[in-house]
């Protein structure tokens, strides 16, 4: 079909100039600014006040809100809560008409250490009283005694997703009564606001408590109650509450807040930990002084109205929220009708296409990321968010998938600045993960050692903590992945200097594989040997033999590895000489083959299967995603792709959560548009007993054993990120739209703000499966191909311009 040029390429307007952070890479000064944060809880300046009004109209708002008829159970707030956030400081609110109960976490309130000693069996020290665990701040409970929820009636509750707000509302006695929870980032506070129609009024008490043993104290003067404390570990925190009202009577009475006759009452909450991004400091900073702070914050915060603080939040989140936009089609006017929890089920048992919750479900999964990744540490294994004290596996940064998985999601769906909190936590643990692999990665008890005695570089444990600690394994191979999602944001964004500043690490995770690969020979299959480098004894995450040489997960992503690092010399001009010595180890690096007797991709260097046949990782396709060296395109062996996608199809279809995200990602990658899309739905489906799926408000079960399930984050961003891959592929300088398009989507929608590896931003609207109009900005990038249906087009662009085609395929 022809391709033609509608807007010749042009320097966009101020209100439709690309956001990208990638962007500010046109500017020392402004790429400068991106990555080296401040103290996770610090003093910050005030807030710009917007003059203008930010909110949505009703109708607007309408088009990003999940909503229920019924709120959250206390004893079950994983599953039923619905979380806030503004990147560091979190909460899961209940939203019970007379008792309104708050979790409240802070991103870096973690107890344990550094945790550098080998146990006899060689592994790191993994528990709560060693490696450490991510823990709850504070609970909130705001008591309503005559809000009874057997008397009220019209009870609804919402999660704006696009103004990061959740509203409740129901009637009683005649007066509907509304109140609204938001977490400011601008006020570094967690608000709450009660209101009410019809001469109504809340009387009731406010009560913060710590969940550690804490003892809560209160100011009668400065109407506010407060608490501090620290761990064994020295980490010092603490929280702080403040409530006023325009009407009737606030006071402290003893450690609690009581009020009285108030027809509207705003409460503040905030708090924080002396946690400072910095291996030389011990990862403290020891002037600071959380209970304290945490009183400034929300004293200064309650001298604005609550509109005001509404206002300065929304503009805010708006801003970050509205970089992409989806829509997958139009869903059924009875789907529409039903709460969230009812549309989910409805989904699954009638087995109908719902496209719009579809959307929302990629939409939550960004509100997720906005919410929990800004300016702090990066989000873990529960993201920000705690409903007790003891998260499976401490709540950790898991290595070998799921801290990974947590970040496919931001570069393309429009949220690059959230990534720096990953690339943030890498730079601050080097130090630490170096000098502890100096020391102890060639210990005896390390089962996985360099065999030749040599170390150089770095590497991580498969769980690490976020005081340059280690748990549970050594895994050899993590540092190559991080290395990965680390250079992947440079190719999005373009930022010259961000690429400055991670290339120690790439450099680093280089040194130790030079020092680690072994040299062997191989025989192919027509008989000729030739000398390969493969990896010492290794165990392919977390499957199988753990004593084997050249697994391909490894092969792969030092591949990789070894290719980004390269690019970065030539692109920074830094140690060229080096670069050539690389580029001669990758170029000898040995890649995995198709078993004879399994028709796969090999795992192992062996053509048997030494493992489960549908075991939960896809550690081997590791090329085919989120590596790209296996492609469906022609420029890939074909029995390479045919292995993979016999060993993927072997893997199955149902699994925990973010196993099936990494399938549909993999079958994404493949083009398959149906096997993608199935997978989409079978993390949406409703969790029942534990079971593998979604809970009532969307956070994804992950069932560790029969009866009992738990939240794990990294599948709601996985399968978010699969949606967007289904609609857009990218690689430097090659876009393809719509490669994977399933019926249920292809009657007609849209994306737009999609990022594109090379520098770019992607709009793409269809109709009948067919791209009718897309349009490509340049945040950095020059030169790509748009790929779509049988039309290939070269675009030219310089950075800031952007061309719209139409009629592709």
């Amino acid at each position: 079909m022809e391709c033609t040029p509608v807007d010749i390429p042009h320097t966009p307007s101020p209100d439709n100039r690309p956001s990208r952070r990638g962007f500010l890479a046109l500017t020392a000064a402004g790429a400068a600014t991106a990555l080296g944060a401040l103290p996770a809880f610090s003093a910050s300046a005030a807030p710009l006040r917007p003059t203008e009004s930010p909110l949505l109209s009703p109708a607007d708002a309408a088009r990003n809100q999940l909503w229920w008829q019924a709120p959250g159970s206390a004893g079950s707030m994983i599953e039923q809560g619905l979380p806030v956030g503004n990147g560091r400081l979190g909460a899961l609110a209940s939203n019970d008409p007379a008792a309104e109960l708050l979790l409240i976490t802070d991103a870096t309130l973690w107890t344990g250490g550094l945790n550098d000693t080998l146990q006899s069996d060689g592994q790191f020290p993994y528990g709560r009283d060693d490696f450490g665990s991510f823990t709850l701040l504070a609970e909130l409970t705001v008591a309503l005694p005559d809000h009874d929820l057997g008397r009220v009636h019209d009870y609804r509750r919402t999660l704006d997703l696009a103004q990061g707000l959740i509203t409740t509302s129901y009637e009683l006695s005649g007066v509907t009564y509304r109140r609204q929870i938001f977490a400011s980032r601008p006020d570094d506070a967690i608000v709450l606001h009660f209101s009410q129609q019809g001469g109504g009024a809340y009387t009731g008490s406010l009560s913060l408590a710590g969940t550690h043993g804490e003892s809560t104290t209160a100011d009668s003067a400065r109407r506010y109650a407060s608490f501090g404390a620290s761990f064994a570990n020295g980490l010092k925190y603490g929280a702080a509450v403040t409530a006023h009202s325009s009407t009737g009577t606030v006071r402290v009475r003893g450690t609690s807040i009581t009020f009285s006759g108030c027809r509207d009452l705003t409460v503040v909450v905030s708090g924080g930990t002396n946690y400072a991004p910095d291996a030389a400091a011990g990862f403290r900073d020891p002037t600071l002084e959380p209970e304290r702070l945490a009183r400034t914050k929300v004293l200064d915060a309650a001298g604005h109205s609550a509109t005001s603080l509404l206002r300065t939040h929304v503009a805010d989140f708006r801003a970050v929220f509205g970089q992409l936009g989806i829509d997958l089609g139009a869903s059924s006017a009875a789907q529409r009708a039903l709460d969230t929890w009812e549309r989910v089920r409805a989904r699954d048992r009638d087995n109908v296409p719902d496209p719009e919750l579809e959307a929302a479900y990629l939409q939550f999964g960004r509100y997720l990321m906005i919410s929990g990744s800004r300016g702090s540490l990066p989000l873990n294994l529960q993201g920000l968010w705690l409903d007790g004290n003891d998260p499976d596996w401490m709540g950790d940064y898991h290595t070998d998938i799921n801290v990974q998985m947590n970040y496919w999601l931001a570069d393309r769906a429009g949220l690059s600045d959230c990534f720096d909190a990953f690339a943030d936590y890498c730079l601050a643990q080097v130090p630490s993960w170096t000098d502890v692999t100096q020391r102890l990665f060639n210990d005896p008890a390390n089962r996985f050692r360099n065999s030749s005695g040599k170390i150089a570089g770095w590497t991580v444990a498969f769980s690490t903590n976020p005081y340059g600690g280690s748990g549970w394994w050594w895994h050899p191979a993590g540092n190559a992945w991080l290395c990965q999602n680390l250079f992947e944001h440079y190719e999005y964004t373009q930022d010259r200097a961000y690429l400055g500043k991670i290339y120690p690490l790439l450099k680093g995770a280089v040194e130790f594989w030079e020092a680690r690969l072994l040299t062997t020979t191989v025989t192919d299959a027509s008989g000729v040997a030739r000398e390969v480098l493969i990896a010492d004894s290794d165990w392919s995450p977390e499957h199988g033999p753990q004593d084997a040489k050249g697994i391909t997960y490894a092969q792969e992503v030092v591949w990789t590895l070894f290719a980004n690092y390269r690019a970065a010399t030539e692109i920074l001009g830094r140690d060229t000489g080096y670069g050539r010595t690389v580029d001669g180890l990758r170029e000898r690096l040995y890649l995995p083959v198709v078993s004879p007797k399994t028709g796969w991709l090999e795992e192992w260097m062996s053509p048997d299967n030494l493992g489960e046949t549908t075991h939960r990782h896809l550690s081997p396709l590791i090329g085919l995603f989120p590596g790209d060296r296996i492609r469906p395109d022609g420029s890939t062996p074909k029995d390479i792709v045919d292995g993979a996608t016999a060993l993927l199809d072997a893997r199955g279809m149902n699994s925990f959560g973010w196993a099936n995200a990494w399938r549909g990602l993999c079958w994404a990658r493949l083009k398959d548009a149906e096997k993608a899309y199935r997978l989409v739905v079978t993390n949406l489906k409703p969790s029942a007993n534990g079971s593998n799926g979604s809970a009532m408000n969307l956070f994804d079960i992950y069932e560790v054993e029969q009866g009992r399930g738990i939240f794990q984050i990294d599948a709601n961003f996985g399968t978010a990120a699969s949606i967007i891959e289904m609609l857009v592929y990218s690689r430097p300088g090659h876009i393809e739209l719509l490669p994977a398009l399933p019926a249920a989507w292809a009657a007609s929608g849209s994306v737009s703000g999609v990022g594109v590896r090379g520098g770019f931003v992607a709009d793409v609207s269809w109709k009948n499966g067919r791209v009718t109009r897309a349009t490509l900005k340049s945040v950095g990038g020059r030169r790509t191909t748009v790929v779509a249906g049988g039309t290939t087009r070269e675009i030219n662009l310089e950075p800031g311009e952007s061309v719209t085609l139409r009629n592709l395929g």
